[in-house]
């Protein structure tokens, strides 16, 4: 397989698991099989350009070809931009899911361990994550540290603990400067919310 078409089935690959989607939920989606879908990925099969078109479109890419003295810059751009949400509101919803699950965690474990000053430390830089707006948290961090909070529930290692608020303290800076820098309508929240969405 060559670097080009390495390189694209890399990023085919990526965008898919970046949007959750496995292998069968994609051909759904693109009328593609499940099975060129695979080859693909492996590399062990050439591109047809409609595969290819059809796959960019669902997974939210453009195909452009680009002169090849300009790679490096639109490289850089697209590694600054980071990748999106599938669905408009998907990530919002998730987070505000998360943030959820995860302060229901923390408040059970600060019930069975009142003085662990480090759950405490955690549990206030969940608290401090409601206030930006949950388009700037990351997802992705946010499921590590409930991973993380499962797996002191389970084994009490309190060096994770420890690893785990330097993570949280991470994530809520990282989303203040996100918050900071976004566009005002970018971190709008709600007014209310029902109790079933939280």
């Amino acid at each position: 397989m060559g670097y080009a078409t390495e390189h694209i089935a890399t990023a085919l690959k990526n965008a898919r698991a970046a949007r959750r989607l496995s292998q069968r939920a994609l051909s759904e989606l693109t009328g593609v099989p499940q099975s060129h879908i695979s080859r693909i990925e492996s590399g062990s099969v050439d591109l047809r350009v409609s595969s290819l078109v059809e796959l960019a479109r669902v997974l939210d890419l453009e195909l452009t070809l680009v002169p090849r003295k300009s790679v490096p810059a639109v490289n850089s751009i697209v590694r600054s931009t980071g990748s999106t949400p599938s669905r408009p509101g998907e990530h919002t919803a998730a987070t505000r899911k998360q943030l959820k699950r995860l302060q229901v965690d923390l408040d059970e474990l600060l019930q069975k361990y009142p003085v662990n000053t480090e759950l405490a430390q955690l549990q206030r830089q969940i608290r401090d994550l409601q206030n930006f707006g949950f388009s700037v948290i990351d997802l992705g961090k946010l499921r590590d540290v409930n991973r993380a909070i499962v797996a002191f529930a389970n084994d009490h290692d309190i060096e994770g603990l420890r690893d785990t608020l330097i993570e949280a303290q991470n994530l809520r800076n990282a989303a203040a400067h996100r918050a900071a820098s976004a566009a005002p309508a970018d971190i709008v929240r709600p007014a209310y919310t029902l109790e079933e969405d939280l």
